[in-house]
């Protein structure tokens, strides 16, 4: 319920001001964040098109957008994928506090993209 809330929550806030501009400044800062090897740091076990060096112990990050046409989906897979899959490897990124609220909605911006 709580984070059914927390997701519901983000997505208004990501929408309220989702511009053209805003978006695609929006998914530059994800990108940015997506590839921080102190931040994000997704290309420790994703394959993402433009990143160096990255791992294999996720999937490729490719066509997200039709796999996951929910923004609330990715969201709560990057919130706290093991409530999804108690089983992932993947950190709670919002519940350990990793990434704020901000810094998910423009990763999922930028995985959008791909």
């Amino acid at each position: 319920m709580l984070l059914q809330a927390i997701v519901l929550a983000l997505s208004i806030g990501s929408t309220a001001s989702a511009t053209p501009a805003c978006a695609q400044s929006a998914a530059a800062e994800g990108q940015k964040l997506a590839f921080d090897r102190g931040k994000g740091n997704c290309l420790t076990c994703h394959e993402i098109k433009g990143g160096d060096l990255p791992g294999t112990i996720g999937p490729a990050l490719k066509n997200i957008k039709s796999k996951y046409p929910d923004r609330n989906d990715l969201v709560a897979i990057l919130y706290d994928e093991t409530k999804r899959n108690p089983q992932t490897v993947m950190p709670p990124f919002g519940r350990n506090r990793i990434l704020t609220d901000q810094e998910i909605n423009a990763i999922v911006d930028f995985l959008q993209t791909l």
